[in-house]
């Protein structure tokens, strides 16, 4: 028999209060509470079985996947369920990742009501891994740039510059920024070597890159946003010096709990929830904006890769 006394218990812990309001809207697997929550697999679950146990919440299986729900009582335990909700939304005041856990679940809601798009996201989970002659990544990204005509590119965190170099083959001019002087001098070498005279590497922070206001037509993000001290700062300065009408493209980690990324990849931040990301992109003016997690890597500790395209309105 459920007891109101250890749903009130439980009900002390934010977390657990966060998940119940996110399943008083629907039911959920694990793998969308983790994207509403930004949370890892193993917490989420701990939650969920000592919710379970209380019975304030049940499981349900539907094919491969496992849905939680809140539980259904029935006569007087109605009612304690009912005060019990009304001490949840109460506390949702204050804790602040409520508001941003409802834009996360209007988006996991919206993607599951998309069926070409959750069935192409699983099919690029498995691209490339059965062998098939002629085909690649590296086959599909070259001929996909090869149809682009992007204009004038800021590759913010180029690294190396190998994004650099391909955009190069096409675009009008390519500015490679990166914070590393060893890397700007090898990219220069590199472009040089192979004859770009279109790409033009310059030493500098993303979070101020050295390029004019509205000068480019693609602002470009590749895996170097969690590196930046201020990330919202950094898409802010995409904004600036995009031109109307241009776009900013962001491919970055979906947020994960793998600390040791901090010293074996230098790491600022471990990853952004689709949500967030959304938000810097908004918050710094671009509309019209669209993502997707694009991949998933099959082994330990299993990265994400989020991406998101906005415009700057013309």
């Amino acid at each position: 028999m459920a007891s109101t006394l250890k749903w009130l218990k439980l009900l002390a812990d934010p977390t657990r209060v966060r998940i119940v309001r996110a399943l008083r809207e629907e039911k959920l697997s694990v793998a969308e509470l983790q994207e509403v929550m930004a949370m890892g697999q193993s917490r989420i679950s701990s939650q969920l079985a000592q919710l379970k146990a209380a019975e304030l919440v049940s499981d349900e299986r539907s094919g491969k996947n496992i849905f939680y729900q809140l539980a259904k009582p029935a006569g007087a335990e109605t009612l304690a369920l009912e005060r019990i909700l009304s001490v949840v939304e109460a506390a949702a005041a204050e804790i602040p990742e409520c508001p941003r856990d409802d834009e996360a679940l209007a988006l996991v809601l919206a993607k599951r009501a998309d069926r070409a798009r959750a069935y192409f996201d699983e099919l690029a989970g498995k691209f490339g891994r059965k062998y098939v002659p002629g085909r690649s990544w590296k086959g599909l990204a070259e001929t996909l740039l090869k149809l682009m005509r992007p204009g004038v590119v800021a590759d913010l965190g180029a690294g190396e510059g190998t994004l650099a170099q391909l955009l190069a083959q096409r675009a009008e001019k390519v500015i490679a920024v990166d914070n590393s002087e060893k890397m700007v001098e090898f990219g220069a070498r590199l472009a040089a070597e192979h004859g770009y005279t279109n790409l033009e590497y310059r030493h500098g922070d993303i979070g101020s890159p050295p390029i004019d206001s509205d000068s480019v037509d693609l602002a470009l993000f590749s895996q170097a946003l969690h590196h930046a001290a201020r990330p919202a700062a950094a898409v802010e300065e995409a904004y600036r010096i995009t031109r109307p009408g241009g776009t900013v493209v962001v491919l970055d980690l979906l947020k994960h709990d793998f600390e040791e990324a901090r010293e074996l990849y230098a790491d600022t931040h471990l990853g952004f929830s689709e949500v967030e990301l959304r938000g810097f992109l908004e918050s710094a003016g671009f509309t019209e904006i669209e993502s997707a997690i694009v991949d998933k890597e099959p082994e330990p500790p299993g990265f994400q890769t989020l991406m998101a395209i906005a415009r700057k309105a013309g």
